[in-house]
């Protein structure tokens, strides 16, 4: 059984990797896996809360950095270390089937990615937590977090599986995180006229 996961992950790798390509794409989803690339969306989240949250902004931006950095923890720390698995770029056995198409391969392990478990960790409590303010709408947030995962393994630093491995790991604890912010705090009162929850189910 293991086996034969094993095989279909590589077997996705090189669809992802090799053949689901096009040059427009080479050229913008590797900067997707770069911090500094979101930087503005991150301050745009933050402008909005202190702008529109209230005194709950301060608790609603720790409750953000709280789900990265759990997630990030469980990763990095505890699931790497316990799998200790070679990254596809670092697997003699992979360099001559996959693509590298950043400078450097990234270090450490492969599984899972914690570019998938912070993005969807951030994604799953921006979710939770602001779907009763900005309405459906809200769900974009689980698309930018499936690009930049995804841009993890067209790059060829991760497997198709560590991205959902993360994906697991961030949807949980920002899930968590999340409902533990609403029943202490809530964002209900913010609600924006024509965004709410009460708007988009008409």
């Amino acid at each position: 059984m293991l086996e034969a996961l094993k095989k279909l992950d590589i077997a996705l790798l090189h669809l992802i990797n090799r053949e689901w390509t096009a040059p427009w794409v080479d050229a913008f989803l590797p900067w997707l896996r770069y911090k500094q690339i979101w930087y503005p969306f991150y301050l745009a989240l933050i402008v909005f809360a202190l702008v529109n949250l209230g005194r709950k902004a301060g608790w609603w931006i720790g409750g953000s950095l709280l789900s990265v950095g759990i997630a990030d923890l469980l990763s990095s720390r505890l699931v790497k270390h316990s799998f200790q698995r070679l990254r596809p770029c670092r697997d003699p056995e992979l360099l001559d089937l996959i693509l590298l198409r950043i400078p450097h391969c990234s270090g450490g392990y492969s599984f899972t990615s914690s570019h998938a478990a912070n993005h969807f960790a951030l994604a799953a409590f921006l979710f939770v937590t602001l779907q009763p303010v900005l309405g459906r709408i809200t769900a974009f947030v689980f698309l930018w977090a499936a690009l930049v995962g995804y841009a993890q393994v067209y790059v060829g630093v991760h497997y198709p599986f560590d991205v959902l491995g993360g994906m697991a790991i961030g949807l949980f604890v920002g899930s968590v995180v999340g409902r533990g912010f609403n029943k202490k705090w809530g964002l209900h009162e913010f609600a924006l006229p024509g965004l709410g929850r009460e708007a988009g189910r008409h």
